[in-house]
């Protein structure tokens, strides 16, 4: 059970208990003096962009992987004892008897540069009725047809000189119109 090259493996932890158990690892092998052969402990998170329901914005960090620690680190017999007794823990992922490391194109695609694109949520989608908050439409009531996470963009058909128009807006331009 050991290799003389760090690798990635995946801890399983109760939910909630993710960040505990990352920091709890990294306190447990600076303790045990084997910080050397953990490289590094990382909970997955994502960068939401949220629209509240009055068109303000916020930037929220939140965990990808529910009750998951991901741990680069040369496992050996004296590693292995880091997660022993360590609360929140519930062991390795997979085959607690012989733990696998993550394949290469699994890690790259975890760690990858693409996954730190920034993602919108937003508290409306097709067919809500939305009031334009911003803008020369300012004041005009609205349905949302499509909505384009990409481009950070809706279009809403509204009614205009009598009749329906679609108008392609910005995300923070609306705010949800509750019945």
């Amino acid at each position: 059970m050991s290799t003389n090259e760090a690798q990635w493996y995946v801890i399983q932890t109760y939910s909630g208990y993710e960040d505990k158990v990352a920091s709890g690892i990294m306190t447990k092998a600076k303790n045990m003096e084997l910080e050397d052969y953990v490289d590094d402990v990382k909970v997955l998170r994502e960068n939401v962009e949220e629209i509240t329901r009055d068109g303000k914005k916020r930037v929220v960090s939140k965990k990808i992987y529910l009750g998951y620690v991901f741990v680069k680190m040369i496992l050996n017999d004296n590693t292995w004892r880091i997660f022993s007794g360590l609360r929140g823990c519930s062991g390795f992922a997979g085959n607690t008897s012989k733990p696998l490391p993550l394949p290469s194109d699994e890690v790259k695609r975890l760690f990858g540069p693409e996954n730190s694109k920034q993602k919108v949520v937003v508290p409306y989608s097709v067919g809500d009725n939305v009031q334009i908050i911003d803008g020369p439409l300012g004041g005009h009531v609205g349905c949302v047809d499509n909505i384009n996470l990409d481009k950070k963009v809706l279009t809403v058909r509204i009614l205009m000189f009598g009749r329906e128009t679609n108008v392609e807006l910005g995300l923070d331009e609306v705010e949800l119109i509750i019945k």
